[in-house]
């Protein structure tokens, strides 16, 4: 966890990135390390969380990361839980909670209620389009 706030207190205020690190672990080993870097890159995926986890992938050459741990400075936003959940991350550990961050001034906690909506109602609303085409590329590949 003292790996994850270092690299959180190491985030680039002026460049625009947010105050998260996070650290990835497995069999007792850091194997992936990231800050938020949403500034500095222009990348509105850049979290700390994602960050570490596309850390982790390239040095354990695998997607899968089962049998790890996240060490996070705050509690992940939905992205990066929905990121943790895909990767196959087994635990998670955080320091400071969303509610504290907000307190901080950091983050709206909107995303969950959002994506709790209807699409066309979103923030982003979304619209079916025609999609055989895209439909047959489905069954293509699963069969």
């Amino acid at each position: 966890m003292r790996r994850a706030i270092e690299l959180s207190a190491a985030s680039n205020k002026a460049e625009g990135d947010g105050p998260f690190g996070a650290v990835i672990v497995k069999d007792g080993k850091i194997t992936g390390e990231g800050r938020n870097r949403v500034g500095s890159t222009l990348d509105p995926s850049a979290h700390g969380e994602i960050d570490a986890i596309r850390d982790a992938c390239r040095n354990l050459g695998t997607s899968d990361l089962s049998g790890c741990e996240l060490y996070t400075s705050c509690e992940p936003c939905a992205m990066c839980a929905a990121a943790i959940w895909w990767a196959g991350i087994e635990r998670v550990y955080f320091a400071a909670s969303a509610v504290d961050s907000r307190q901080a001034g950091l983050g709206s906690g909107t995303l969950s209620e959002d994506i709790a909506r209807p699409i066309e109602e979103r923030s982003a609303p979304g619209e079916k389009m025609p999609g055989d085409e895209a439909i047959d590329v489905l069954k293509r590949w699963v069969g």
